[in-house]
């Protein structure tokens, strides 16, 4: 989640310098876009024609190419501030509604469902507070919680092709537990590891704002 707004910082790491261009209509942003537009595809695969195998290809389809525009605004040096927001703005929206709809069609554990829900209500509407209300500086997401998003959006969509008619579903329910289990658990472990980054965060961003 976020590639692009983490396209500068991985830039500077190599010694690169890209400048931030100002322009919403960027090839990154619209591959973003487009990947938003599915949203109400994969809603309509799911309930509408319905076929839960048709709708677990696209919501992973959705998630193997979270890293597209992320690796588009490296290559061809269009980061922009506003990509930075939207990326991961899209594929939170995409996590979540993709998991609220899996959960309506009964095609994934209660429990799971709402625990990773939970989590990422949580820290989603802590980051958004502490960015909008304190000044908080952006940080990069960590290694582990790259690793437990990337779990988790191919348990999420391996629950539902395992409830599907497919002669392996047994197969992807198996898989979507070994991928959903070490996901959840991470995506906890990184919560906590977040919160004295988000107060490291706080403090800069408050201090910087007494100084301007």
């Amino acid at each position: 989640m976020g590639d692009q707004a983490e396209a500068a910082g991985a830039n500077d790491e190599r010694g690169e310098e890209h400048a931030t261009v100002d322009s919403l209509w960027t090839i990154p942003n619209l591959v973003t876009l487009a990947r938003l537009l599915c949203l109400p595809v994969f809603v309509w695969l799911l309930f509408a024609l319905p076929s839960r195998q048709a709708a677990a290809w696209l919501l992973g389809a959705l998630g193997a190419t979270d890293w597209v525009d992320g690796y588009l605004a490296r290559r061809l040096g269009q980061t922009s501030e506003f990509g930075k927001k939207f990326d991961p703005t899209v594929d939170r929206l995409l996590f979540m509604v993709g998991i609220v709809a899996i959960l309506v069609n009964d095609a994934m554990p209660l429990w799971f469902g709402l625990a990773v829900l939970a989590r990422e209500v949580i820290v989603g509407g802590t980051i958004a507070s502490a960015t909008l209300l304190f000044g908080m500086d952006r940080f990069d997401v960590t290694w582990w919680g790259k690793t437990a998003t990337f779990l988790l959006m191919f348990a999420v969509p391996g629950f539902l092709m395992g409830n599907s008619s497919i002669p392996i579903a047994d197969a992807f329910t198996v898989a979507a537990w070994c991928f959903g289990i070490p996901g959840l658990l991470l995506s906890y472990y990184t919560a906590i590891a977040y919160v004295p980054m988000i107060r490291d965060a706080v403090r800069t961003g408050r201090a910087r704002r007494v100084t301007s």
